[in-house]
C-alpha cells in the first residue's frame, strides 16, 4: 500500500511541477518563441526546454515516491506507470490531424489544448519520464 501511495504522490509532483514550470517557460518565452511560425508545432527551443523541464519533473517525482515509499522499487514502479501512461499518451499524436494555422498571441491555456508536437515527441517523453523517475529514486533510495 506503501509503494501505490508513493507511486500516485510521485506522479501528482510530476503534473504540479511540469504545469508550473511549463506556464513559466510559456509565459517567459511567449507565443513566437514557442511555436514555430504560424503553426502550433511546437519550436525546436521549446522542445529543448520541455526536455529539460520535464527530466527535472521526473526526478522530482523519482525523488518523492522513494522517500513516501522508502524504497527504490516505489521510483521503479513510477517509472513504469510514467512510461505506460506515456506511449498511451503518444498514441493519439501518431493519428491526429493538423490544427490549422496559428495565428498571433495565444494564452497558455489555448497554447496547450493546440499544440501539436511532432509525435516522436510522446515517445521520448515516456522515455525521458521513466529514466527521470529512477534518477530521483537513486538520489534518494537506499538500494535493496
Amino acid at each position: 500500500m506503501r509503494i501505490a501511495l508513493a507511486v500516485v504522490i510521485g506522479y501528482v509532483t510530476m503534473f504540479i511541477t511540469v504545469m508550473a514550470t511549463f506556464s513559466v517557460a510559456f509565459l517567459v518565452m511567449g507565443t513566437d518563441a514557442a511555436f514555430k511560425p504560424d503553426s502550433f508545432e511546437p519550436s525546436t527551443l521549446w522542445l529543448v526546454v520541455s526536455f529539460v523541464l520535464g527530466t527535472g519533473a521526473a526526478i522530482a517525482g523519482g525523488w518523492v515516491a522513494a522517500t513516501i515509499g522508502k524504497k527504490q522499487v516505489a521510483a521503479m514502479a513510477l517509472a513504469v506507470f510514467v512510461f505506460v501512461l506515456g506511449l498511451l499518451f503518444a498514441i493519439p499524436a501518431f493519428m491526429a490531424e493538423e490544427p490549422g494555422p496559428r495565428g498571433g498571441e495565444l494564452g497558455n491555456f489555448e497554447a496547450m489544448q493546440n499544440a501539436a508536437p511532432p509525435a516522436w515527441v510522446g515517445l521520448a517523453n515516456a522515455v525521458i519520464g521513466a529514466a527521470g523517475a529512477l534518477i530521483g529514486g537513486r538520489l534518494k533510495a537506499t538500494p535493496e
